[in-house]
């Protein structure tokens, strides 16, 4: 009886070390970050100036450079992302659309969008899909990410350089 135990406790034991992530992945990996709206207020003492992306280990980043104190922003997957003003679907790739809304106003935004009018080039990334422009209307300025499937994020404010400012979105690889 006692060898029966012995063997169901090893071999439970067993099952569940190879149900366990790898620990590089659970040590290296960022966790808590979820999939619902995140939301921060504005003084609106800024304006938008530049995009940005990277790719890393865990995540795909995405970055606001805001000239001045940007703090507002809405953050949210959404059906469809709409041009501001228009209402316009914004077409992107992807199997989710993150709607990233930064409660500043854009400065000239000949200087941030690429030969084939996109913001930022993301072939290559794991997650992001496509990064589209929105539009700037109403002291607002909204992006969209084509991302590749409904994944955590998280949403950071900073300081800099200088005297700016950059909102930052990270999307997870996985859940």
């Amino acid at each position: 009886m006692e060898r029966s135990a012995a063997l169901v406790s090893l071999l439970l034991g067993a099952a569940l070390v190879g149900l366990a992530p790898p620990a590089a992945a659970r040590a290296g990996c960022p966790a808590g970050w979820g999939s619902l709206p995140e939301v921060a207020p504005s003084v609106r003492q800024g304006e938008v100036v530049g995009v940005r992306t990277g790719a890393h280990a865990c995540f795909d980043r995405f970055v606001v450079d805001v000239a001045g104190r940007g703090d507002g922003y809405f953050v949210r997957y959404v059906d469809q992302v709409r041009f501001d003003g228009s209402g316009d679907v914004v077409p992107l790739r992807g199997g989710a659309r993150l709607e990233v809304v930064v409660v500043e106003p854009v400065a000239a935004t000949d200087a941030f969008f690429l030969p084939d009018g996109e913001p930022a080039d993301v072939r290559g990334y794991r997650t992001f899909r496509q990064v589209a422009w929105a539009g700037s209307f109403e002291g607002q300025t909204t992006f969209g990410l084509g991302v590749r499937a409904r994944l955590p994020f998280r949403v950071l404010t900073l300081d800099g350089p200088g005297a700016g400012s950059r909102l930052v979105v990270d999307v997870a690889h996985r859940w």
